[in-house]
């Protein structure tokens, strides 16, 4: 696809501290719930991230990032992804997310797609590295995937048309990214890798974990609304639940999956569902991933990485 010029707008901003507007938590985590369909995160292949499947993907925001799974069968095909897409928005979903793709060439095209169709909302993940294949397209909100270093921040400036960037950090330099001084003007979701055990942990998890949202009574703050797809066609409540599949999308369109009630019961699973913390007072104000905890004790009611209950 040819590029679109495109000044960057780091040339013209002032140095400040980066605009991250989400740390350890998706973005949509403090955003209130109403109990239908929000989004839609679609993976359109393996994916050839640094984590994968078989040895763990230790990362908060995980879901959204370039990540390697293990496909159990043929991938769907572009005409299936498409009608997805399209069940997607007359069902009235509004965030697409794109992401763990094999090809950019086929990103690039199921983005234009999308925002073709008006889907109202429209993010694809993209690897630092392969910037340079790609350009603005009217409609596609890019977010660049990144290890933190002062040398990566640097390169992100120079692409000042991105939406946003999803850095992946180690505890220990959140607060050196937090004090960084920069050009970049997009949203930056700090993605804080988890280790493999509660004892090695290296940041505060308390405050990472902190969220202000309004219906967290009554949904969960992060998966309520959510629908994932994986690029062989499962139907999952996030993309990182692998061996939690609630439908086979091959199959069924984005309204037969909403009346799965297992789909219905995640999007509820709120603190007071899970026995050890439905007694905690933090916990209207506690985020916590249910697949890293799932990942690390194999219970969707995992409490690996509770600080209170350590």
């Amino acid at each position: 696809m040819e590029k679109v010029a495109y000044e960057s707008l780091a040339s013209v901003d002032s140095v400040v501290s980066p605009n991250i507007v989400a740390v350890s938590k998706p973005p949509w985590s403090s955003k209130p719930h109403s109990g239908r369909l929000e989004r839609l995160i679609l993976q359109l292949g393996a994916g050839k991230g640094r984590f994968s499947e078989t040895t763990g993907i230790p990362r908060s925001i995980g879901c959204i990032g370039n990540n390697r799974f293990v496909l159990r069968r043929e991938p769907m095909s572009v005409e299936r992804v498409k009608e997805l897409i399209r069940e997607f928005k007359k069902a009235g979903g509004e965030e697409l997310w794109l992401t763990n793709y094999d090809s950019v060439e086929y990103l690039l095209s199921i983005a234009a797609y999308a925002a073709e169709i008006e889907v109202p909302e429209v993010y694809a993940v993209v690897l630092l590295d392969d910037l340079d294949k790609i350009g603005p397209i009217e409609g596609v909100r890019f977010i660049a995937e990144l290890e933190y270093s002062e040398e990566n921040v640097r390169r992100l400036e120079a692409q000042g048309w991105l939406h946003g960037a999803l850095i992946t950090v180690s505890g220990s330099d959140l607060d050196e990214l937090r004090g960084l001084k920069t050009t970049f003007p997009g949203e930056i979701y700090a993605d804080v890798l988890y280790p493999g055990s509660a004892r090695k942990l290296d940041f505060n998890v308390i405050e990472a974990r902190r969220i202000f949202n309004p219906t967290t009574e009554k949904y969960h703050d992060c998966l309520a609304g959510t629908i994932a797809i994986t690029a062989d066609g499962y139907a999952l409540p996030c993309p990182l639940m692998r061996t939690v599949i609630v439908a086979d999308a091959k199959s069924t369109g984005i309204r037969g999956i909403l009346r799965k009630k297992r789909l219905k019961d995640f999007w509820k699973l709120t603190k007071d569902r899970i026995e050890a913390c439905s007694t905690c007072p933090f916990r209207y104000i506690c985020h916590d991933c249910r697949a890293l905890e799932f990942q690390a004790t194999g219970e969707i009611d995992g409490l690996e990485y509770c600080p209170i209950g350590l």
